[in-house]
């Protein structure tokens, strides 16, 4: 069985355009998410996709330099890019990582793909999102190939192509889905916010890793933030504004699962 893990990168997002690119510990933002990645130990390959945009060559170009495999697609139709990625990379299961990710704990990834790759027959979408635990910025869904092309030939609605994966984990009924909790019994997916779509996201992520990356080394862990964050709650208030915050809030009335699962998870 091959497995693609796909982080969805471009250089024209909308609330922090060019955050992918943004130096983070001396690195650009979308390589030191890629070393993290890398770390999990997880049989899977990894693929950057990007856009067919001039704008995003840098992005690209970094890839090529860091010798990860780069796709170009659809600008915002995300469902497609990452149908298209899995064709190209004949994947048999495909996982979606968001680039605005760059504190990801490789054993959240880890467990989302040992759940999946432990019982593949038995499962079409396994997630750590529906309903969330981790800290937000954790983000790891794996789905078969036959379930993201049941999704790129269905989904309708503009937020099911942008968001790539709603119009699976909002069908229960069609699909076999099973949700990977933190395993210590914690919820942080509302307190913590690991994810970068502000400039205070960047300001916090850039902090923890001031802190963290001593000597170059990028893979310092999840209990490593909280412990810092615990012990310099200065750091944790940086993006305090925007905790909580999500695409959804815009769609609840029509996200029925999602909603039930939020307010009884």
């Amino acid at each position: 069985m091959s497995t693609l893990v796909v982080v969805q990168a471009r250089v024209s997002s909308t609330r922090l355009p060019g955050k992918v690119l943004l130096p983070l510990a001396g690195k650009p933002l979308l390589e030191r998410q890629i070393q993290r990645i890398l770390a999990a130990n997880a049989p899977f390959e990894l693929c950057v996709a990007t856009t067919t945009a001039a704008v995003d060559e840098p992005i690209r170009a970094l890839c090529r330099r860091l010798s990860v495999r780069v796709f170009d697609g659809h600008p915002s139709d995300l469902l497609e890019r990452h149908y298209r990625v899995a064709v190209a990379c004949k994947a048999d299961a495909v996982v979606k990582i968001p680039s605005d990710c760059p504190l990801i704990d490789p054993c959240a990834i880890e467990s989302v793909l040992g759940r999946y790759h432990a019982r593949p027959v038995d499962f079409d979408f396994v997630t750590n999102l529906w309903p969330g635990t981790w800290p937000d910025g954790n983000d790891v869904e794996v789905m078969t190939h036959a379930a993201l092309e049941s999704a790129f030939h269905n989904a309708e609605r503009s937020f099911e192509r942008e968001h790539t994966t709603p119009f699976i984990w909002e069908r229960p009924e069609r699909f076999r889905i099973d949700n990977v909790r933190w395993e210590t019994g914690l919820d942080y997916s509302k307190s913590h916010r690991f994810t970068v779509d502000h400039p205070a996201d960047l300001q916090f992520v850039s902090r923890v890793y001031d802190e963290l990356c001593t000597s170059g080394q990028p893979i310092f862990s999840l209990g490593a933030i909280l412990e810092l964050l615990e012990a310099k709650p200065e750091i944790l208030a940086l993006n305090a504004l925007y905790r909580g915050q999500s695409w959804h809030r815009a769609h609840l009335t029509e996200l029925r699962h999602f909603y039930q699962n939020h307010q009884h998870g």
